[in-house]
């Protein structure tokens, strides 16, 4: 009897060791995210020559989503790592706010290739929708077409009777919905899978076409250059923000070939494959463009100047 109670004992211990880990490994990491992307904001929101190009704002938008994905998806473990659990009904719309913004990143993406192919092929005749005073036609398109991929996930399905959307508390994770049926499990494969086919027709056609074109015309190499970088970064972009769909393999290879719990296996690939590339991928994608770095020099600047008079102000 006492070598159980201290084997719970110590089990316990072991499992409050690992959530506290876990837990100062996503709370620091999320937190130096969003000062980036509050400085990157606040760069777009004071610089006119942002507000009038779609192309930064289409990455704003992409900035905000992500920021919203990462928030939910934060809280969600840390209601998860603290045993909290509340009812259903909660629980829906952060799971619908969390995969609406999931599945609109790679929306994002085709649609900032797309821009950049009629910004070059279509200088003079632009159509209207994308100009940068009606792009927020387009943007409420990609909410609406994310949401509907959404709804229709959380909708089909049966629902287990004796589950109380009112008054059962549960766990607040994707689990619920895809385990409760193999249908709606099916269907959230069958939209990765299009997002994933969609997405990258639409990084290769444009940017493809771009550079078939710029040789053609024979441009500097300099441009054929930036074209290349460019294409490279948004297949990394893409390669980063689809790492996420592939859990359930890298879950079933780790569960076979390791010891490692099935929390500790869940956290890997939390960690890896979904906070990590939406962390790297708008900031790669911000420090790589010219305008926004000396936005950045220029703001880190401001700020250290700030701060050294005060500090010599207290040698003297």
């Amino acid at each position: 009897m006492q070598n159980l109670t201290e084997f719970a004992g110590n089990a316990t211990s072991n499992r409050s060791l690992s959530v506290i880990i876990k837990v100062c490994v996503v709370i620091p990491f999320f937190c130096v995210f969003l000062c980036c992307i509050v400085v990157m904001l606040h760069i777009f929101a004071s610089n006119r020559q942002f507000l009038d190009s779609s192309r930064y704002i289409l990455f704003a938008y992409m900035l905000i989503n992500d920021t919203v994905q990462l928030l939910f998806s934060v809280l969600l473990f840390l209601s998860v790592m603290g045993n909290v659990k509340f009812a259903f009904v909660y629980c829906i719309p952060l799971l619908l706010l969390s995969t609406t913004t999931f599945k609109n990143t790679p929306l994002i993406l085709a649609t900032m290739s797309l821009e950049r192919y009629v910004a070059i092929f279509y200088p003079l005749q632009r159509p209207t929708a994308w100009r940068s005073d009606r792009i927020w036609i387009i943007i409420l398109s990609l909410w609406l077409i994310s949401c509907i991929f959404s709804v229709i996930q959380l909708s089909i399905g049966g629902m287990d009777l004796a589950l109380d959307i009112l008054s059962t508390p549960v766990y607040c994770t994707s689990t619920i919905i895809t385990k409760s049926s193999p249908i709606q499990a099916m269907f959230h494969t069958a939209v990765n899978i299009f997002l994933f086919t969609v997405v990258s027709i639409a990084i290769l056609f444009t940017y493809v076409r771009i550079l078939l074109d710029t040789r053609k015309m024979r441009q500097d190499e300099v441009s054929g250059s930036k074209a290349m970088h460019t294409v490279l970064l948004h297949g990394f972009q893409l390669v980063l923000c689809m790492l996420a769909f592939t859990h359930p393999i890298t879950e079933s290879l780790l569960g076979l070939h390791s010891r490692l719990l099935l929390g500790d296996i869940s956290f890997f690939n939390y960690f890896c494959f979904i906070l990590t590339p939406r962390f790297l991928s708008p900031l790669i994608y911000g420090f790589r463009d010219q305008s926004i770095r000396a936005c950045l020099g220029k703001t880190f600047l401001c700020c250290s100047n700030k701060v050294k008079p005060g500090v010599r102000g207290k040698q003297r």
